[in-house]
């Protein structure tokens, strides 16, 4: 149903709504709040859940406000048709953005509760207050519960512009580990994902994919396919797919399809890595204070080091997946992904026709570390179904996740530095080859600096990953700083906060020094300690790793990470991404390593494409420095920021042995 006739269904109640983002402006977000007869408060946003948990913060942010019991909150996301326009969930941004705008909404929905209760019993509003879901009039003694004050009205008022909020030291229900919401329903099995999700008269496609990039079709033979029982075939210019009763007869049509292909030789991701610099463009200047010839003249020592990082793929538990439906002459596509509104873009192009005329809904994503924000079964299962006359179920398979998602950026980073005897930092070049600008700034003083980004065009589909460029630029810096603080005879912590004026950084990094124990613990014979840190997207880290190095292989000890994302909204589910951003780490700083060949993928699966098992994780403990302050901040990707320096540092200071490329190999 359409948004109009969903609220008319939700009955009588007080629904309260900030403006709807303009597609125009990005940055704008919005949200609606209802309440029913029944007190049961339904929270429109267009973001994602993703695993991250954002739904039960959100709540846990409306409930606060409004003072509603959470049990009666619920959040209905990632729906074209019923929420608000919204750009996407994407570089931890829900819990800056989305979570004040709701507050403000709950807030808002309190004011015209109480003013309600006001006019009911002919009372100051000032005498009233709102607690766990009913207005209780202080000097009266009687209540009401927020249902019965809903009944029978349907009221719409706009946010102010300005609402006082709730600090965060005054909170109950914010900032404590409430439980996932629907925890019960993901530990079973019974929440459905996109891969889960079905439709009456369903069928199933695949989709004929050439056998390497910048391959084109020349000649196409359907006869056996179209033999088969049940099995239509569909092309469409280059597009070429099968419908079937079933997954595996849809499977079986693909791979009796005749294709003949014209093939374009492709550049290897290893010639690609080793002449990056002359793939990349000139660079474009993201910082320049001072004059680092002078600051490098005036140093006491002068370093220089180039630093690696390979493609690596996603890899999400759940590959790319979509249902699709069409209904007089309207489309309706159940996806996974992190961009629903996006997504109704692309269909809404591609099959020319009014975007209103789309709708996208989102069941949850079955993780997506950035790489889902398009979603290409969904355009895929949208061609089927237009075709087919019946809805459609897409599912790529693992070999096509790995194939045909984009990948992390490989790059290279090259510092020139220069410090005194002291380790103070006299001069910063940095000059990052294609990996990105997240976190790219030095969070350091140094008065004379230079950083440049130069943007390049590899042999395969790059884009957005789990933290973007920080991992990179992290790893290049914390990299170096260790360099420099190993040849002054420094201790690396104590040269980190020589430099460091930013106080709540300084602070991340003693807290987690002081929980790991720098400079009291003594590593036994084998073993070394690291430590990085650094500032990204509103969040401070610092991590400390110990590692144990054998003849071929790093394994990790100890993770200690210390992390300030402003004022805490679930202290639990905060220590999980910390947990589990750390478990991520740990694969691209070792293992993983994405190898093309002539535009072939040669390590398409997990049997050959390695990701942290159980064995590699390590003791991780996290230190939560609550500002409660300061503004909330999301914990989806800094936290993972850190690891690999941190683990390389300590490879070094085991063995000797400086690893500059991630994944980090002795060999």
């Amino acid at each position: 149903m359409r948004r109009r006739d969903f609220f008319a269904a939700l009955g009588c109640g007080v629904a309260v709504g900030a403006a709807a983002e303009d597609p125009a402006a990005p940055k704008a977000i919005g949200a609606w709040i209802h309440i029913n007869d029944e007190g049961l408060v339904s929270v429109f946003c267009g973001k994602c859940e993703m695993g991250q948990n954002i739904r039960t913060s959100l709540a846990q942010a409306v409930a606060e406000e409004l003072r509603a019991p959470i049990d009666n909150v619920r959040m209905i996301m990632g729906d074209t048709a019923l929420t608000p326009y919204d750009a996407g969930t994407f570089s931890s941004r829900t819990t800056p953005f989305m979570a004040p705008l709701l507050r403000r909404a709950a807030a808002a929905a309190r004011g015209v509760l109480l003013n309600l209760a006001a006019q009911k019993w002919n009372v100051d509003q000032g005498a009233l207050a709102a607690e766990s879901g009913r207005i209780v009039d202080t000097a009266g003694g009687r209540s009401i519960s927020f249902g019965e004050l809903a009944a029978g009205r349907k009221f719409f008022e706009t946010i102010p512009a300005e609402v006082a909020l709730r600090p965060a030291a005054d909170w109950t229900v914010a900032g404590t580990s409430v439980p996932k919401l629907g925890a019960r329903d993901f530990v079973t099995g019974r929440h459905v994902f996109p891969s889960d999700f079905a439709r009456p008269d369903l069928l199933y496609g695949k989709v004929l994919r050439s056998p390497a990039f910048g391959a084109g079709l020349v000649a196409l033979d359907t006869t056996k396919a179209e033999a088969m029982p049940g099995v239509r075939v569909v092309r469409d210019g280059d597009f070429v797919g099968v419908t079937a009763a079933d997954s595996h007869s849809a499977e079986s049509a693909r791979d009796a399809l005749r294709a003949e292909w014209k093939h374009t030789p492709q550049q290897s991701s290893r010639a690609f890595l080793a002449n990056l610099k002359q793939n990349c463009s000139p660079g474009a200047s993201q910082h320049a204070a001072g004059s680092v010839p002078e600051g490098l003249a005036g140093a006491d020592h002068r370093y220089q080091a180039a630093y690696t990082l390979a493609y690596i793929a996603h890899a999400p538990l759940e590959p790319r997946a979509a249902v699709a439906g069409w209904r007089d002459g309207n489309l309706t596509v159940w996806a996974g992904t992190t961009s629903p509104f996006g997504v109704r873009e692309e269909l809404a192009r591609t099959f020319k026709m009014p975007v209103d005329r789309v709708r996208v809904i989102v069941p949850d994503v079955g993780s997506g570390y950035c790489g889902k924000s398009r979603c290409e079964a969904a355009v895929e299962a949208a061609r089927l179904a237009r075709a087919a006359g019946k809805p459609v179920k897409l599912v790529w398979t693992r070999e096509e996740e790995f194939t045909w998602a984009w990948f992390r950026p490989a790059g290279l980073i090259e510092i020139s530095s220069g410090a005194r005897k002291d380790g103070t930092l006299t001069a910063w070049e940095l000059h990052n080859y294609n990996s990105g600008t997240n976190a790219i700034q030095l969070p350091y003083q140094a008065p004379n600096q230079r950083i440049e980004f130069h943007s390049g065009k590899g042999p395969l589909r790059q884009g957005s990953y789990r933290a973007l460029a920080a991992v990179a630029n992290f790893f290049a810096r914390e990299t170096h700083l260790d360099e420099i603080a190993v040849a002054l005879g420094n201790d690396p912590l104590d040269l980190r906060l020589r430099n460091l004026s930013d106080a709540r950084l300084r602070e991340v990094f003693l807290a987690a020094g002081e929980r790991f124990g720098w400079g009291r613990a003594k590593p036994a014979r084998g073993h070394g300690l690291g430590i990085a840190g650094g500032f990204e997207k509103g969040s401070y880290v610092a991590t400390c790793a110990e590692v144990a190095v054998h003849e071929k292989s790093v394994q990790v000890i100890r993770v200690v990470t210390a992390y300030d994302c402003g004022a805490i909204i679930n202290p639990n589910h905060l220590t999980n991404q910390i947990e589990g951003g750390t478990v991520m780490a740990i694969g691209g700083a070792l293992f993983e390593s994405i190898e093309a060949e002539n535009g072939k993928i040669l390590n398409a699966g997990f049997s050959n494409y390695r990701v942290p098992r159980f064995s590699d994780a390590p003791a991780i403990e996290a230190v939560l420095i609550n500002r409660k302050d300061q503004p909330s901040f999301g914990a989806g990707e800094t936290p993972m920021c850190a690891v690999a320096p941190a683990i390389g540092n300590a490879v070094f200071n085991a063995c000797g042995a400086r690893l500059r490329s991630m994944p980090m190999r002795l060999e």
